[in-house]
């Protein structure tokens, strides 16, 4: 919550940067150096700005602005690209060590992405009836799920789904195709 308050102000930061620095007068050509122009030189008109620096804004300030806009955009580039799907024994819902180190990892690149929404997909390989495998494939995206929210990301930023035997990742009926189809994948959702 509090580094995306933090991400708004700096992008409001810049944005006013930019609006303050677009809606300063520019100098005509006849300007002087002191900023009167021609005939009034020393004297300021009525209907004339000077140009001003905005106040409370520096340039250190400004790079530390768009150097933590960089850092919010990798870290939403290394959590679309990085999460890693984790996979599940015949039968079962439960994480294995395995898969709990791996969505660790996964936590971590989505708490450095706060914008970053995910939608957790459970799957299930060839063997077993539809229905069955929809809610297996629906209790190992909830196990995940409930994980991740273990390690602190929102509930709010998870949503899950189950496509049962669907979508296999590989359609071949042997032991390691059925492998490969138990698992949760995670879909970047912006």
């Amino acid at each position: 919550m509090r580094k995306t308050t933090i991400a708004r102000l700096v992008v409001m930061l810049i944005a006013l940067t930019f609006f303050v620095a677009g809606c300063a007068t520019k100098p005509t050509p006849d300007d002087t150096s002191n900023g009167m122009t021609g005939n009034n030189a020393g004297q300021s008109s009525q209907g004339e700005v000077l140009q001003q620096k905005p106040s409370g804004l520096s340039e250190q300030d400004i790079s530390e602005a768009e150097a933590a806009a960089r850092a919010a955009r990798a870290a939403e580039e290394a959590a679309s690209t990085g999460l890693v799907r984790i996979h599940f024994e015949f039968d079962q819902y439960l994480l294995t060590p395995a898969a709990q180190k791996t969505l660790r990892n996964n936590a971590k690149l989505l708490s450095a992405a706060p914008a970053i929404n995910v939608l957790i997909e459970g799957h299930c390989d060839e063997r077993g009836s539809d229905g069955y495998n929809l809610a297996l494939g629906e209790k190992r995206a909830m196990a995940t799920k409930n994980y991740m929210v273990s390690l602190g990301v929102a509930a709010s930023r998870l949503n899950i789904i189950s496509y049962g035997e669907e979508i296999p990742l590989d359609p071949a009926s042997t032991e390691e195709a059925w492998a490969k189809n138990r698992r949760a994948e995670f879909k970047v959702k912006r």
